[in-house]
């Protein structure tokens, strides 16, 4: 309480107050509970004036989003592909027959084609089908305890290394990233082979319980013969059928297989050789069992390190018609040790031949039917040097491989000196230049072989040209080059064009 204006006086006596005054001058103090009344009286935080709009807002939401979903149910009502849809869902739910099937364009499994072979003595097994091995060690060099304790960490350090870094650099198209980054290109590639090729997806069950993901494009009711004949297609290490070398036997008129490795896009597992192989025998399994062909009307197909699977069913299925490996090569370790350091020498070999072993040209050979290779000569991948020396081409090598396997006699020293000379030249006219530098009587080197395959049979290899001069030899080593190998000047990732894609030659 302010005290009054005769005291003030009292105590300042030359100054005189003024009660009005002086309690006009001192502001109202106002309690606790004339603020607490005053905030309610005017609604506070929960006033009428603050509730109101808010209800027009969430009022204004509901409106639309109920006109949103009558508009959403008006469109599906009014579409007939949407109304059969749902005729034939409900008739699924409430008869759950196998009549009653969704009608879509593409479905995800049309079916799961199981691994049909029995396990038998010497067969596959549930781990997966036989592999040409590595040759055991001689009997005078026989692990020890004592060596195999020495080798423990290396075998240690191989495997990591296999199952880290070895296998996501040998088949990068399993890794997770790059198929992210690809699935739209995917999408619209499987999209294109189902409604413009009618292609027919399916996943196959392999024996180590893989799915394997395919595609099939069935020919055979056109009018082009090509059609009667199937073209299993093996890709690349970052190759999907989706946009792989499938496009290259469709262009030409051919029935397709297509397939993704283990562990890509809709593949599952993990692309190792021994999985690899399990995936190639079910597809071929699948081609013959279920999709109706022959051996004698299936071409294997490959692009790079698909030969290995390729190279793997000619060897495993030696009545199939042809194969054709487009650029390929014979063996990984030389194309491993081109990339890693050289002091990882030791570690780069021993991990290759434990865990990565791709013996293309060790499987080729055990293959008695015809063969093409088709040698890229600007390939910057298979070379070990650069690209430009085509000498360093795998290829070639995958060519005297097979050559001195099935012809040993012809490939002595005469006629490997000659052949190596004639890969050397690097256009179609150095070619002719050697040809015709030895005169190559083709007509001479047919009746040769014809004669010999009459008298002898067909299975290799052949001891024609035992008995035969240098020049003979010589002629028919070009001869015989030249019809199991033809060039492609292009780059390794270069499509094939379709009038590239040709059978391979045979008596």
């Amino acid at each position: 309480v302010p005290p009054s204006a005769p005291f003030l006086s009292s105590l300042y006596p030359g100054l005189e107050f003024q009660n009005d005054f002086y309690r006009s001058s001192i502001p109202r103090l106002e309690t606790p509970e004339s603020l607490y009344s005053g905030e309610l009286a005017s609604g506070g935080y929960l006033s009428l004036s603050k509730v109101v709009p808010f209800s027009h807002y969430a009022g204004t939401l509901l409106l639309l989003l109920a006109g949103v979903a009558c508009l959403r149910g008006i469109g599906r009502w009014t579409n007939p592909q949407y109304r059969q849809f749902i005729t034939i869902l409900e008739a699924t739910h409430r008869n759950q027959s196998s009549e009653n099937k969704l009608a879509a364009p593409d479905p995800i499994l049309p079916c799961l084609f199981p691994f049909l072979r029995k396990e038998s003595r010497g067969g596959p097994s549930r781990r997966g089908v036989a592999l040409l091995r590595p040759e055991p060690l001689h009997r005078g060099t026989a692990d020890t305890l004592l060596n195999r304790v020495k080798k423990l960490p290396c075998q240690i350090t191989s495997y990591l290394v296999a199952h880290t870094l070895g296998r996501r650099m040998l088949y990068p198209g399993s890794v997770y990233l790059l198929q992210k980054a690809l699935m739209p290109v995917l999408l619209q590639g499987q999209a294109r082979l189902v409604e413009e090729c009618n292609g027919r997806r399916a996943k196959l069950l392999a024996c180590d319980g893989n799915e394997i993901d395919t595609m099939f494009v069935d020919r055979r009711g056109t009018a082009e013969p090509q059609g009667q004949k199937l073209v299993i297609c093996c890709e690349g290490n970052a190759g999907f059928y989706e946009v792989g070398c499938v496009s290259t036997p469709l262009e030409a008129g051919y029935s397709v297989l297509g397939w993704n490795h283990p562990g890509f896009a809709g593949s599952t597992g993990v692309p190792f050789p021994q999985n690899e192989a399990n995936a190639m025998d079910v597809v071929v399994q699948f081609a013959i069992h279920r999709l109706g062909f022959q051996p004698q009307d299936i071409i294997i197909y490959a692009w790079s390190i698909g030969g290995f699977t390729a190279t793997w069913a000619a060897m495993s299925y030696p009545d199939v018609s042809a194969v054709i490996l487009d650029a390929s090569f014979d063996d990984l370790v030389p194309l491993a040790l081109k990339v890693m350091p050289d002091s990882w020498r030791g570690l780069v070999t021993r991990t290759v031949r434990q865990h990565l072993n791709l013996n293309n040209a060790e499987q080729l050979c055990r293959y008695q039917g015809p063969v093409l290779l088709i040698r890229r000569t600007k390939d910057e991948i298979i070379t070990t040097t650069v690209p430009e020396d085509i000498m360093s081409n795998r290829g070639n090598d995958l060519l005297l491989k097979l050559l001195q396997h099935r012809y040993p006699r012809v490939m002595a020293e005469e006629g490997l000196q000659v052949v190596r000379q004639w890969l050397e030249a690097s256009s179609q006219l150095e070619e002719a230049s050697i040809y015709s530098r030895w005169e190559v009587e083709e007509d001479w080197c047919l009746s040769v072989l014809r004669s010999y395959q009459a008298e002898h049979g067909p299975d290799f290899p052949w001891s024609v040209g035992e008995d035969m001069s240098a020049d003979g030899r010589r002629q028919l080593a070009l001869f015989l080059a030249r019809k199991h190998l033809h060039n492609f000047e292009a780059t390794h990732c270069t499509p094939l064009p379709a009038q590239n894609f040709q059978m391979p030659w045979h008596l």
